[in-house]
């Protein structure tokens, strides 16, 4: 299957990461209105309702599934399943702008998997640069002196990075399989597959379904529409599409943008404070990202 040019992926991958660095403010705002489960469900929902017709008109019919396919299409299901509960629980117990920052370590921690998984870096390589870049989340997750914004950053901040290992190995997983499928199909049938095992949850995780839809105030409604058209249909085919192009390594470089755009608009619009934490773990966290890129380049030019 063709890939995407590098400007077409690239611009793709910018797009995904904007729009995700919103999506973080987004998902505080719904959690005021929804539970964790019920955020993740309707937002789900709400996206396959745009990506099936979609694919239907785009590629129904002349897409066949194998059982190999199925398989690594529910091995990545487990991953969306991970990467948007893990970041709805987190949000519960730390502030939108913390997460955002901490969010900025992805590129390490998708480097550092593929260096384990696939090889394609040695370990050695990645592992300073890694390192510093979690020295950042574990500062603005709230180790030593006062914690961040947050009913307890620190449960938040592991939440929030167990979030992220889910979405590096979903971008590992999933440029294997878009080597037959396009970034349409793996999108829907993971996230459809995701849904499936999140039904059973929602009997644990209860909020609307308490309390009903009359008091969900319109910034909940809102925030879950944002959700549901950006972050997850447009966001997450941008970033596929962006991933088939030129790798998850180059494209984990992207997600830079998420916490410098999440930090904004979360003092914007939640009203919260940035301090000298938030900007001391950015930049630990950017400078460990640079470190990891430039080991990777100089190994490529190597070789």
């Amino acid at each position: 299957m063709d890939r995407p040019s590098a400007p077409a992926a690239y611009a793709a991958l910018t797009t995904s990461a904007l729009v995700w660095g919103g999506s973080i403010v987004g998902q505080k705002l719904a959690l005021g209105a929804f539970s964790a489960v019920e955020t993740s469900l309707l937002r789900g929902l709400g996206a396959l309702a745009i990506l099936i017709p979609l694919w239907w008109w785009t590629e129904g019919g002349r897409t066949t599934l194998t059982a190999r396919d199925l398989k690594w299409l529910s091995l990545l299901g487990l991953g969306v399943l991970g990467n948007h509960l893990l970041t709805l629980f987190g949000l519960r117990y730390v502030g939108a702008a913390t997460a955002g920052v901490i969010i900025g370590a992805s590129p390490a921690i998708t480097a550092l998997l593929s260096s384990l998984l696939v090889r394609d870096v040695p370990f050695k390589t990645v592992a300073g640069g890694c390192a510093v870049s979690f020295a950042g989340v574990a500062l603005v997750s709230g180790v030593g002196g006062d914690a961040p914004s947050g009913e307890n950053p620190w449960l938040g901040g592991i939440l929030v990075l167990l979030g992220l290992v889910s979405w590096a190995l979903y971008s590992i997983g999933g440029r294997q399989v878009m080597e037959r499928l396009t970034p349409l199909t793996v999108n829907w049938t993971t996230l459809f597959l995701s849904l499936m095992l999140q039904i059973p949850l929602l009997w644990t995780d209860q909020k609307l379904l308490v309390t009903g839809m009359s008091v969900v105030p319109l910034s909940g409604w809102l925030a879950l529409g944002y959700l549901i058209v950006f972050a997850t249909a447009l966001g997450q085919q941008a970033w596929l599409y962006g991933v088939q192009g030129v790798g998850p390594s180059r494209a984990g470089v992207f997600v830079n943008l998420i916490p410098v755009s999440a930090l904004l608009l979360s003092a914007l619009i939640l009203g919260e404070a940035i301090g000298v934490r938030e900007v001391v773990g950015i930049a630990l966290i950017l400078a460990g990202v640079w470190l990891v890129g430039r080991q990777s380049a100089r190994l490529k030019g190597r070789g």
